[in-house]
């Protein structure tokens, strides 16, 4: 769905943007709408809509009136012209590949990415043939070096997951632009409360709704935001979902139709319409609900996370921290000038006694919890090595910052001297 204008600041978007009182029943809250299919008032307008020659609702596997309060907030929030909602962010992560390219093209993408996309990019490249072009670094001239005439995108996180590293946006968006090529970053860990990666030169961003977002833990989701900037057209072929026409639809051609959002579109068309991950409205409302709060949670968060890791820093037990907030760390500059508020709640330890410390470590936690997931309210913990990231070889783990004696923290908002305490009585289990 296209995002109305933004006429207000950040906050009041989040509470605002994509929703308005219920015209039927005055509701100020927006109604969930727990229905799959709609009526048409005759059959030229469900011709019509299927046609894609006006908009509309059709059936819920498309699009249903309370994800598209959803879509219109976050596309608002992230400066985008439209947003797609999906199932999950790797569904999210899926579509934009999918629709971005066809069989033999390849994508840089860096090296550093979080392991279920990873472990995706590698099957796609095994199964269908989707070649991922793995940086060496995560500097803009080692996307460079990358490029080949078969790219076709370019594929980063804004803050990487779990390490936390603050990417050069504009720098890689730079390059992207010298080689013709959209630039797609994964914004899950910044949410746009951090970053805003349009901003930054980024022509598609993606979320998994699933963390900051929603915030509570409760739901699953993603969403895929279209700048509406990149020149689909520019290579006759290259990107055909998007510049060519679709026989199956009357030659419809989504660069024409619509100018504004022809990736969103196409992602709707293709992604939602043929692949089929839609999301639930009963998750569309939570998410919504959960961004009301996001720029209050954000502060918090980035302020627990950065008074946890400095005493773990400091701690004789622990070899290093990766949150880049703290002064003298590896890629401080990079998060002063993208993320003057904080680089997020997600980083990585690495304890000096190795796995049996990191996992001793997180089992003697008892306010945080052992938990696969990052981004909320509740602060969590996992062994990265063991599972979210067991698919990588030893020497990238190591490069990654998920070796056999790291920890990933995600740092909610409890009080910061209750999680400190919490950590300071696991360490001290250690010996």
């Amino acid at each position: 769905m296209a995002t109305e204008t933004q006429t207000h600041r950040f906050a009041t978007q989040a509470i605002h943007a994509g929703a308005a009182p219920d015209p039927a029943t005055g509701a100020r809250i927006q109604p969930i709408y727990f229905t799959n299919g709609f009526v048409f008032e005759d059959t030229q307008q469900a011709a019509d809509i299927f046609a894609m020659r006006r908009t509309g609702f059709s059936y819920s596997r498309g699009s249903n009136p309370t994800v598209a309060a959803l879509e219109r907030r976050v596309a608002a929030l992230e400066g985008a012209k439209a947003a797609v909602a999906v199932a999950s962010g790797q569904s999210a992560v899926l579509m934009v590949l999918m629709t971005l390219m066809k069989s033999g093209d390849a994508y840089v993408a860096s090296s550093r990415l979080f392991g279920g996309s990873l472990g995706l990019m590698n099957r796609l490249d095994g199964r269908y043939d989707l070649k991922p072009q793995f940086t060496k670094g995560l500097t803009p001239a080692d996307f460079e070096a990358a490029i080949t005439p078969e790219t076709r995108a370019i594929i980063c996180e804004s803050i990487v997951n779990p390490c936390a590293t603050v990417m050069d946006l504009a720098g890689i968006a730079a390059v992207a632009r010298r080689h013709g090529l959209p630039l797609v970053v994964d914004s899950t860990l910044a949410s746009p409360a951090l970053i805003r990666p349009i901003e930054h030169g980024a022509d598609i961003v993606i979320h998994s709704t699933s963390k900051f977002l929603g915030g509570s833990g409760q739901t699953i989701g993603g969403v895929i935001c279209d700048a509406g900037k990149f020149d689909w057209a520019a290579i006759p072929g290259r990107y055909n979902l998007m510049s060519e026409p679709w026989a199956d639809y009357d030659g419809l051609v989504l660069t024409e139709r619509f100018p504004d959002f022809a990736f969103a579109a196409a992602c709707r068309v293709f992604g939602m319409r043929e692949l089929g991950p839609g999301l639930s409205p009963m998750n569309a409302f939570l998410t919504l609900t959960g961004i009301e709060t996001l720029p209050l949670r954000m502060e918090r968060h980035c302020a627990n996370a950065k008074a946890v890791a400095g005493v773990l820093k400091d701690h004789p037990a622990v070899a290093w921290v990766s949150y880049p907030a703290l002064p003298g760390q590896e890629g401080e500059a990079m998060a002063a000038r993208y993320v003057p508020q904080g680089p997020g709640s997600i980083f990585t330890v690495a304890l000096k006694g190795g796995e049996a410390a990191a996992v001793k470590f997180i089992m003697s936690l008892k306010l945080i919890s052992h938990l696969v997931n990052i981004g909320e309210i509740k602060s969590l913990a996992i062994h990265p090595a063991t599972t979210t990231h067991r698919q990588l070889s030893l020497a990238d783990k190591a490069i990654a910052k998920v070796g056999p004696e790291t920890v990933r923290l995600s740092i909610g908002l409890e009080n910061a001297e209750d999680l400190i305490a919490d950590v300071e009585q696991a360490l001290a289990q250690l010996g």
